[in-house]
Protein backbone atom coordinates (compact mmCIF):
# COMPACT_ATOMS: atom_id res chain seq x y z
CA UNK A 1 0.00 0.00 0.00
CA UNK A 2 2.62 2.21 0.75
CA UNK A 3 4.10 1.73 -2.54
CA UNK A 4 1.09 2.87 -4.11
CA UNK A 5 0.65 5.90 -2.09
CA UNK A 6 4.41 7.17 -3.50
CA UNK A 7 3.22 6.23 -6.81
CA UNK A 8 -0.15 8.48 -6.74
CA UNK A 9 1.91 11.55 -4.89
CA UNK A 10 4.85 11.08 -7.67
CA UNK A 11 1.59 11.37 -10.76
CA UNK A 12 0.08 14.10 -8.84
CA UNK A 13 3.37 16.01 -8.36
CA UNK A 14 4.31 15.12 -12.07
CA UNK A 15 0.76 15.98 -13.62
CA UNK A 16 1.09 19.37 -11.29
CA UNK A 17 4.30 20.26 -12.87
CA UNK A 18 2.92 19.13 -16.67
CA UNK A 19 0.00 21.87 -15.91
CA UNK A 20 2.67 24.34 -14.61
CA UNK A 21 4.93 24.05 -17.44
CA UNK A 22 1.89 23.55 -19.94
CA UNK A 23 1.14 27.63 -18.85
CA UNK A 24 4.80 28.80 -19.04
CA UNK A 25 4.87 27.45 -22.49
CA UNK A 26 1.56 29.69 -23.44
CA UNK A 27 3.01 32.40 -22.43
CA UNK A 28 6.01 31.58 -24.27
CA UNK A 29 4.02 31.12 -27.39
CA UNK A 30 2.37 34.18 -27.01
CA UNK A 31 5.37 36.20 -27.49
CA UNK A 32 6.27 38.47 -30.51
CA UNK A 33 10.24 36.54 -30.42
CA UNK A 34 11.06 33.85 -32.40
CA UNK A 35 13.21 32.16 -29.43
CA UNK A 36 10.34 32.76 -27.50
CA UNK A 37 8.07 30.55 -29.59
CA UNK A 38 10.28 28.15 -29.74
CA UNK A 39 11.07 27.24 -26.27
CA UNK A 40 7.45 27.32 -25.69
CA UNK A 41 7.48 24.28 -28.18
CA UNK A 42 10.64 22.98 -26.81
CA UNK A 43 8.24 23.11 -23.85
CA UNK A 44 5.72 21.42 -24.88
CA UNK A 45 7.63 18.79 -26.47
CA UNK A 46 8.76 18.12 -22.95
CA UNK A 47 5.82 17.90 -21.10
CA UNK A 48 4.27 15.76 -23.97
CA UNK A 49 7.03 13.44 -23.25
CA UNK A 50 7.18 13.16 -20.07
CA UNK A 51 3.32 12.69 -19.68
CA UNK A 52 3.59 9.68 -22.31
CA UNK A 53 6.48 8.25 -19.98
CA UNK A 54 4.79 8.06 -17.13
CA UNK A 55 1.38 6.61 -18.67
CA UNK A 56 3.59 3.51 -20.16
CA UNK A 57 5.15 3.11 -16.74
CA UNK A 58 1.86 3.36 -15.16
CA UNK A 59 0.55 1.07 -17.35
CA UNK A 60 3.69 -1.56 -17.32
CA UNK A 61 3.42 -1.90 -13.52
CA UNK A 62 -0.46 -1.95 -13.73
CA UNK A 63 -0.18 -4.80 -16.15
CA UNK A 64 2.73 -6.38 -14.24
CA UNK A 65 0.44 -6.49 -11.04
CA UNK A 66 -2.37 -7.99 -13.25
CA UNK A 67 -0.43 -10.58 -14.23
CA UNK A 68 0.88 -11.47 -10.76
CA UNK A 69 -2.17 -11.74 -9.08
CA UNK A 70 -3.58 -14.35 -12.24
CA UNK A 71 -0.12 -16.14 -11.78
CA UNK A 72 -0.65 -16.09 -8.05
CA UNK A 73 -4.75 -17.41 -8.63
CA UNK A 74 -3.75 -20.13 -10.49
CA UNK A 75 -0.69 -21.64 -8.30
CA UNK A 76 1.83 -20.57 -10.75
CA UNK A 77 3.77 -17.62 -9.39
CA UNK A 78 7.22 -19.10 -7.84
CA UNK A 79 8.03 -19.41 -4.13
CA UNK A 80 9.98 -16.71 -3.01
CA UNK A 81 12.29 -19.10 -1.10
CA UNK A 82 15.84 -18.02 -2.40
CA UNK A 83 18.66 -17.75 0.18
CA UNK A 84 19.21 -14.49 1.12
CA UNK A 85 22.46 -12.15 2.61
CA UNK A 86 21.72 -10.57 5.93
CA UNK A 87 21.18 -7.73 3.99
CA UNK A 88 18.93 -9.28 1.80
CA UNK A 89 20.39 -9.56 -1.18
CA UNK A 90 19.54 -12.78 -3.09
CA UNK A 91 22.14 -15.59 -3.52
CA UNK A 92 23.02 -15.54 -7.18
CA UNK A 93 24.29 -18.87 -7.20
CA UNK A 94 20.53 -20.21 -6.39
CA UNK A 95 19.04 -17.54 -8.29
CA UNK A 96 21.61 -18.57 -10.86
CA UNK A 97 20.49 -21.93 -11.15
CA UNK A 98 16.98 -20.97 -10.62
CA UNK A 99 16.99 -19.01 -13.86
CA UNK A 100 18.38 -21.76 -16.01
CA UNK A 101 15.01 -23.47 -15.08
CA UNK A 102 12.73 -20.31 -15.90
CA UNK A 103 14.51 -19.93 -19.06
CA UNK A 104 13.86 -23.64 -20.07
CA UNK A 105 10.67 -23.39 -19.37
CA UNK A 106 10.33 -19.68 -21.93
CA UNK A 107 12.06 -21.96 -24.39
CA UNK A 108 9.61 -25.14 -23.89
CA UNK A 109 6.73 -22.35 -24.13
CA UNK A 110 7.89 -19.40 -25.78
CA UNK A 111 3.73 -17.91 -26.86
CA UNK A 112 3.32 -18.42 -22.77
CA UNK A 113 2.99 -15.49 -20.96
CA UNK A 114 3.42 -17.08 -17.71
CA UNK A 115 6.46 -18.61 -18.68
CA UNK A 116 7.92 -15.07 -19.54
CA UNK A 117 6.47 -13.36 -16.41
CA UNK A 118 8.46 -16.50 -14.35
CA UNK A 119 11.75 -15.72 -16.93
CA UNK A 120 11.30 -12.07 -15.82
CA UNK A 121 11.22 -13.01 -12.49
CA UNK A 122 14.47 -14.99 -12.84
CA UNK A 123 16.11 -12.38 -14.27
CA UNK A 124 15.21 -9.77 -11.70
CA UNK A 125 16.61 -12.28 -8.60
CA UNK A 126 19.85 -12.87 -11.20
CA UNK A 127 20.29 -8.86 -11.10
CA UNK A 128 19.60 -8.28 -14.57
CA UNK A 129 17.00 -5.69 -14.47
CA UNK A 130 16.63 -4.25 -17.83
CA UNK A 131 16.37 -7.85 -19.51
CA UNK A 132 13.99 -8.41 -16.50
CA UNK A 133 11.97 -5.50 -17.99
CA UNK A 134 12.04 -7.10 -21.43
CA UNK A 135 11.14 -10.32 -20.55
CA UNK A 136 8.22 -8.90 -18.66
CA UNK A 137 7.26 -6.73 -21.59
CA UNK A 138 7.20 -9.59 -23.47
CA UNK A 139 4.78 -11.42 -21.06
CA UNK A 140 3.07 -8.03 -20.96
CA UNK A 141 2.13 -8.29 -24.57
CA UNK A 142 1.15 -12.38 -24.78
CA UNK A 143 -0.98 -11.83 -22.24
CA UNK A 144 -2.91 -8.88 -24.54
CA UNK A 145 -3.14 -10.51 -27.17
Amino acid sequence: MKTKIGVGAIVALMLLFAVLAVFSAVSFLQAPQPVARMLGLATLGIVAVGLWTLWRELRFGVMMERLGRTLAAEGGLPADDLPRSPGGRIDRTAADAQFEAFRAGAEAAPEDWRSWYRLSLGYDASGDRSRARRAMRDAIRLYSS
